[in-house]
């Protein structure tokens, strides 16, 4: 089932529970889908990666939305965007935890013979490659610095 689908039919759920939060994040779901797809160039649907690129994208601004409001001390404001947050997680794939991550940039180190803060953007661009969707971008940043000092 494509994403636009499982979209609409939460969206179905939400409204018959007249859960607003979840309806918010799922409309700003489905807003990104239709953006991506009327962009110029873009073909007719997106494929999974560009959707789970899409969701890591909405993920990312929600926290760091609720990160600058929690450092202003506006919990208030923080709740609802951490709230989306979860509604957007459940349709991504499943995380890796750090250990696992850091395992398998690890093993990609050493295959690859990379030695140093000099290697450091072929790791980056490997590891990025082999955990797109399963694990945040940063986590992966800041594991490969930690492996390769």
């Amino acid at each position: 089932m494509s994403l636009q689908k499982e979209i609409m039919d939460a969206m179905k759920v939400a409204m018959k529970a007249k859960d607003a939060m979840s309806l918010e994040a799922l409309r700003a779901i489905k807003s990104g889908i239709l953006l991506a797809q009327t962009e110029s160039g873009a073909s007719d649907g997106l494929s999974e990666d560009e959707e789970i690129k899409l969701l890591q994208k909405l993920v990312k601004q929600r926290k760091d939305s609720a990160a600058i409001f929690i450092d202003q001390g506006r919990e208030d404001l923080a709740e609802p965007e951490l709230a989306q947050v979860a509604v957007i997680e459940k349709f991504l794939p499943a995380q890796l935890s750090e250990g696992e991550v850091a395992a398998i940039i690890k093993k990609i180190i050493e295959d690859n013979g990379f030695a140093g803060m000099t290697d450091m953007g072929k790791a980056m661009g490997i590891a990025s490659k082999e955990l797109a969707g399963s694990a945040d971008g940063k986590m992966i940043s800041t594991l490969v610095k930690k492996l390769l000092a």
